[in-house]
């Protein structure tokens, strides 16, 4: 039986999740701007990302063999263990908060969690007008 929402919908799904951790690590930074000693941490999860499906980092499949077929990525596979291995690190080098690169960080983040929100509200109003013309048959 075929299923309501498609796998791309928990993709997006957990990668906006990663996002939000990754916020949450940002706005640690920012609010200790003025901390003595306080170290900026940094949330990375794309290589591991793009490993999980698959994926070298041009974003091309990745194949071992000649004669093999790219695996499908499986959403229900991609769960808490995948997300407990990402803990913010530190930023060895820096001894404190850049606020310049910590308001870019946010930016750039802010603009991936939007543009991932807009994926999932076509994938809802796609699945909307499929039921819509279900019940009009």
């Amino acid at each position: 039986m075929k299923e309501l929402f498609p796998s791309q919908v928990a993709l997006v799904g957990k990668v906006m999740d990663m996002q939000l951790m990754r916020q949450n690590v940002i706005m640690s930074n920012l609010a200790n701007v003025e901390t003595p000693n306080y170290k900026p941490r940094e949330l990375e999860f794309e290589k591991e990302l793009q490993s999980a499906l698959g994926l070298d980092m041009n974003g091309r499949m990745s194949i071992t063999e000649t004669g093999h077929m790219p695996a499908a990525f499986n959403a229900e596979n991609f769960g808490p263990e995948w997300d407990k291995q990402f803990k913010p690190r530190q930023i060895h080098g820096e001894d404190r908060v850049n606020l310049d690169k910590e308001m870019a960080k946010h930016a750039k983040n802010q603009l991936h969690y939007t543009a991932l929100t807009q994926v999932m509200t076509k994938t809802f109003e796609g699945i909307s007008n499929i039921i819509a013309d279900g019940r009009q048959a």
